[in-house]
């Protein structure tokens, strides 16, 4: 399942909820077609890994969000475990996203 994230607020809910499992956040917009090729892609992972929460932040909708984890480029994806980032990949290679998952789940 793929989360949408509103605010600072579900955002850190979302990270406590998933407790040890591994997070993976996209930061995305809906203007940015690099984030669009990948969003198939984030889909798929999501019903692939269930032991896996995704998460996903339109830094224009949630601008907080953007905020709080420094985004300056889309797409974004944000690893995190127990509430703390792991890992950071920006742009979009999927293959790299497909594989830190698989390393650190």
């Amino acid at each position: 399942m793929l989360k949408n994230i509103n605010n600072k607020r579900e955002f850190h809910d979302f990270l406590k909820k998933a407790a040890a499992n591994l997070v993976v956040v996209n930061f995305s917009a809906k203007w940015c077609g690099p984030c669009k090729m990948v969003r198939p892609f984030v889909h798929e992972f999501a019903v692939r890994y269930e032991n896996v929460r995704f998460c996903i932040v339109d830094v224009d909708l949630a601008e907080d969000v953007a905020n709080c984890c420094s985004i300056v480029a889309m797409p974004t994806f944000q690893l995190y475990k127990k509430e703390q980032k792991i890992f950071e990949i920006t742009g979009a290679d999927v293959k790299k996203l497909e594989e830190k998952i698989r390393e650190l789940m």
